[in-house]
């Protein structure tokens, strides 16, 4: 701090004692330095320290950051000398803290030719406008910056009311708060904006409008103070404008609706017509290869882009020479190419139309851009991750004003945000559109034909964040004209889910294969769910990789088999909706299937339910996503899909589509498979049973009865065949199993024959030794017959084969 000789200084360290002092202080008490420094400065007191005064109040002053007040001091030559103290306690690093003591010396507040200090200050200040209006709200006097605001003299203005002095709405408001302030005598701050006429931008003022009273405090007029808040204004519009693109870009995973969502914001906020173009290859969601700005670059040396979004403060975007979806190409000179070239900005403040070659590709945008008077020009890339996906142009014609540096650092940011909610939202759509294919490739294209139901389904996948979730459903013809229904939810989404979706509905298959009752297939089921996720904790799999398959690893199941001969249908689920049911009448219900735990648990029993269905009955099964989401509960849901079922709907396609369209919830979170069938049943015409002794003479009578019955179903040309597989799988039973043997035959699209016993022993195909007088007859069976097995039933085995009744597809 300088050494003022109009102010007395000294400094007092901790103790109390002098360690400065200046020739201000010599010159305030007459003291010389050498006299007063390393004395106490009590002694400089011209009064005794009273006793009265605390250690405890001494410690609260010290403790004080400054100190302030008048205190008497003893004059060299002996007089009192009244000082006003201002003490500053000093704590500055690396040196002890002291008291920095000042005092103004008499005459310090005033000089010569100052008297009329305050109004040259009021004239004369530079940094606000500074009005007052007297009583009546007439201007009594302006300073030079009110002056130079609004490009009148003071002369030129007093006696106008504020309102007067500029025709413009903000003007009168501010006239208003002066009169309550007259009103209330309190003082009121105001903020305008008004367009200045000269002025190309709109200006912003912060106003103070306080009363004025005169000695006695009586109330005189109104002053007002201005200040030029412009540059804070639009700063202030700009970090706004950059707060909007952050809450209003990006809200879906959707690269057009995003991009959309830019131009939105930059119209008419920032720019009059803003335009987003995407290289074709990210708007097919592909990865940018590197280089990729060069990858729409034509032979010509032209730029090919695809228009995703425009926006416009006209309607119908007057400006725009093409539509959202439209591929047009850029010359190397027009901004566009520039800023494709550079992978930089480009900024045309002064845009000049007969610089750059706008008319390839599109002759009439260069028409447009003289037609609407484009004078101002932004070209921003949108790069993300290292890529370039494209490029948003930014346009002014409506505004005076052109961009400036400022207003491309914000577009760079505006543009930089957006480009990653873009490469996101292309980056969910590749991700969405490969679990999509995966589970389109790994779901059923069409329904196995077989005699026992007519068939529909319908499979709808889901539009969230979440990504395609792994439901799936399957129709599997079984032996003896049977058929199997399974639908079933995998828990999680993305392609993980689909592929264990896939690994489950393979599983089904093989289990359905061996005529595993539906209990013990979703027992065997259980039992696989627990192994994959077991397998995926041991492999180490990523957080990622391992979310919803390691420890969420789970999934729901309904598994029915319908039977066309005695039209009894079983069902079995874990943890998944019930079934519902519509009679040939209409009337609808909800099986009650007992209810197995999920697959994954382990441990817990499943357990199946008969249902005899007349022929003509509809069975539905479905997803959980079909009556089910967060908005809608599972109630409300199966009331709707009971309402659908109950239409008088013929088709089963028709029947799908009105359930997908009154059924689900809006915007569903969930996939929904779909699954309804009409059972049918076979003509007992179409089946014959013979019940035969466990006597080895009845195997001619047995092929007998076979070759009776072709010739009744007029199919004497699979006689041959049918009795050599009749005459083995009876012969097999009567020396190998245990009575009673049954032997049925069911004609349909093919011929079935089936032999029952009681045993529990399935027999195994093997090749026959040379000298083996056995083993040769299953190898028989399989070589004349289009297929053959061994099913499980409560009282033993059936061995069926299925033989060809046109002999033109016989093996």
């Amino acid at each position: 701090m300088p050494d003022d000789p109009l102010t007395a200084r000294a400094v007092v360290d901790e103790r109390g004692m002098i360690a400065e002092w200046s020739e201000g202080a010599c010159r305030l008490l007459g003291y010389a330095a050498a006299r007063v420094i390393g004395r106490p400065a009590a002694d400089l007191l011209d009064a005794e320290i009273s006793a009265e005064i605390s250690v405890e109040a001494l410690r609260q002053v010290s403790a004080l950051p400054r100190w302030n007040g008048t205190v008497q001091l003893r004059h060299q030559d002996g007089h009192r000398v009244e000082a006003r103290l201002l003490a500053h306690h000093r704590r500055e690093e690396g040196s002890a803290p002291d008291w920095l003591v000042l005092s103004p010396l008499p005459g310090a507040g005033a000089s010569q030719g100052t008297e009329k200090l305050p109004t040259w200050a009021f004239y004369q200040a530079s940094c606000c406008s500074l009005e007052t209006y007297d009583t009546n709200l007439r201007l009594r006097q302006a300073n030079q910056f009110s002056e130079h605001a609004l490009n009148l003299g003071e002369a030129d203005i007093q006696g106008f009311r504020h309102a007067e002095l500029v025709a413009h709405p903000e003007f009168a408001r501010v006239e208003r708060r002066m009169a309550h302030v007259l009103e209330t005598g309190e003082p009121e701050d105001v903020e305008v904006e008004v367009q200045v006429a000269g002025e190309i931008r709109k200006q912003a003022w912060s106003l103070s409008l306080f009363p004025i009273r005169d000695d006695d405090g009586v109330l005189r007029g109104v002053g007002l103070s201005a200040h030029d808040m412009t540059e804070q204004f639009w700063a202030r519009k700009r970090l706004q404008l950059l707060n909007d693109a952050g809450t209003r870009i990006g809200t879906t995973l959707n690269v057009a609706h995003t991009a959309q969502e830019l131009a939105d914001v930059a119209v008419p906020e920032f720019a009059d017509f803003a335009t987003v173009d995407l290289l074709p290859d990210v708007e097919r969601a592909e990865a940018p290869p590197p280089g990729a700005a060069m990858s729409g670059l034509t032979a010509e040396g032209s730029f090919l882009l695809r228009r995703v979004a425009q926006q416009s403060v006209l309607p119908d975007n007057a400006e725009a020479v093409l539509r959202p979806g439209d591929v047009d190409s850029y010359a190397r000179g027009s901004p566009t190419a520039q800023c494709l070239t550079t992978g930089r900005a480009v900024l045309h403040a002064e845009f000049d139309p007969d610089s750059a070659d706008w008319s390839v590709g599109h002759p009439g945008r260069e028409r447009s851009v003289r037609t609407f008077g484009i004078h101002s020009v932004m070209a921003v890339p949108l790069t993300a991750r290292g890529h370039t996906l494209g490029v948003v142009v930014f346009l002014r014609h409506q505004r005076p004003e052109s961009f400036s540096e400022g207003d491309l650092l914000l577009a760079e940011e505006i543009t930089a945000r957006a480009a990653v909610s873009i490469d996101n939202a292309r980056r969910y759509a590749r991700e969405r559109e490969t679990a999509l294919a995966l589970q389109t490739a790994l779901l059923p294209q069409r329904l196995p034909a077989q005699p026992a139901v007519e068939a529909a389904f319908r499979y709808l996948p889901t539009d969230t964040l979440a990504g395609v979730g792994g439901d799936w459903f399957d129709l599997i013809p079984l032996s003896g004209a049977r058929v199997a229904l399974v639908v079933g939810d995998v828990v999680g989404h993305g392609v993980q889910a689909s592929a264990i979706m896939g690994r489950l509905r393979t599983a089904v298959r093989t289990l359905a294969d061996i005529d595993l009752p539906p209990d013990e297939l979703l027992t065997h089921l259980d039992d696989l769910v627990i192994r994959l996720s077991a397998d995926t904790d041991a492999e180490g799999a990523s957080w990622d990789q391992a979310a919803g398959m390691a420890t969420g690893l789970g999934a729901t199941c309904l598994y029915a088999v319908y039977d066309p001969v005695s039209r009894v249908c079983t069902l079995a689920r874990a943890g998944h909706p019930v079934p519902a049911v519509v009679s040939p009448a209409g009337d609808v219900e909800f099986l009650d299937v007992p209810a197995g735990p999920p697959l994954g648990l382990g441990g817990l029993p499943f357990e199946t339910i008969e249902v005899t269905l007349p022929e003509g009955s509809l069975l539905a099964l479905y997803s959980d996503g079909l009556v089910e989401s967060r908005k809608q509960d599972i109630d409300e849901g199966t009331a709707r899909l009971r309402s659908a079922l109950a239409g008088s709907v013929t088709s089963l396609d028709d029947l799908c589509d009105l359930v997908l369209a009154t059924v689900p919830p809006e915007d569903p979170a969930d996939d929904i498979a779909l699954l309804v069938a009409r059972t049918q049943a076979l003509d007992p015409r179409d089946v014959a049973t013979w019940e035969l002794p466990a006597d080895p003479a009845v195997v001619a009578g047995a092929r007998k009865l076979v070759s009776e019955q072709l010739e009744a179903w007029n199919a004497q040309e699979a006689s041959f065949a049918t009795e050599l597989v009749v005459s083995e799988l009876v012969t097999n039973a009567i020396r190998h199993a245990e009575p009673p043997i049954e032997l049925r035959l069911l004609r349909g699209r093919h011929l079935i024959c089936e032999v029952s016993d009681t045993s529990n022993t399935a027999p195994h195909l093997r090749r026959a030794r040379t000298y083996d007088e056995g083993g040769r007859g299953l190898l028989l069976v399989a070589q004349v017959s289009r297929g053959w097995g061994t099913r499980h039933t409560a009282t033993g085995k059936t061995i069926w084969a299925e033989l060809a009744l046109d002999p033109s597809e016989s093996p």
